[in-house]
């Protein structure tokens, strides 16, 4: 398998189920990832998600490609580290909310 080709599931159209609750196609989504990821590399089948995910530092840092391609990755990688800082961040004061409101007053 090449990097530019995505192997995926067997998808074709189905109507939808007679009664099928969000639980049982919950259910069956998960049995179908496991299904994929039974018979593909998980990280062959998310290389250009990673890559453009990573790509985006690169031109938050560098938008014109002015800098030497050392110093674009050295300031992405920052700009990356930023990034997780700041989610980091929001999750705790969530998690802190969180507990806030479940508190009784």
């Amino acid at each position: 398998m090449t990097a530019n080709h995505t192997p995926r599931a067997n998808h074709r159209k189905r109507p939808e189920r007679a009664g099928s609750s969000p639980a049982e196609r919950s259910l069956r989504a998960r049995a179908a990832a496991y299904r994929l990821h039974s018979q593909y590399d998980s990280r062959e089948l998310t290389v250009n998600a990673r890559r453009a995910f990573n790509d985006r530092f690169a031109r938050q840092v560098d938008p014109h490609l002015l800098l030497p391609p050392a110093e674009r990755a050295r300031r992405a990688e920052y700009a990356r580290k930023a990034y997780y800082a700041e989610l980091a961040a929001k999750s705790a004061k969530a998690r802190r909310d969180r507990r806030a409101r479940a508190r009784p007053d």
